[in-house]
């Protein structure tokens, strides 16, 4: 699919490019920390092609490879990449540790 040859797309212009209705678009915003549109000081949103080029691949992994919405920002290298399952280590750790310590208080 072509995008055409423009600097910023609004949020109804990327709808139709892409087939997704905006609130589809403004709800992966939220789920994918990579798609950061430009706001305008009316605070609309303004698309890059880079940014209609990255929704197209999140929605080829979700709607033709099945991926989880989890699954897809892990293969786009998202909040839950590497360093965010490190995160998680961590902190699943750090609760152990805590619920060892609450335990010895008790």
């Amino acid at each position: 699919m072509d995008i055409p040859d423009k600097l910023y797309f609004r949020i109804g212009e990327v709808s139709e490019i892409v087939k997704l209705p905006s609130y589809v678009l403004r709800f992966w915003e939220t789920e994918f920390p990579k798609i950061k549109p430009k706001r305008t000081s009316s605070g609309r949103r303004l698309y890059t092609q880079k940014d209609i080029e990255l929704i197209m691949q999140i929605k080829y992994l979700l709607h033709e490879k099945k991926f989880t919405i989890p699954g897809a920002r892990q293969h786009i290298g998202g909040r839950s990449g590497k360093k965010g399952r490190l995160t998680q280590r961590f902190l699943d750790d750090l609760r152990k540790e805590l619920k060892s310590i609450r335990d010895l208080l008790d």
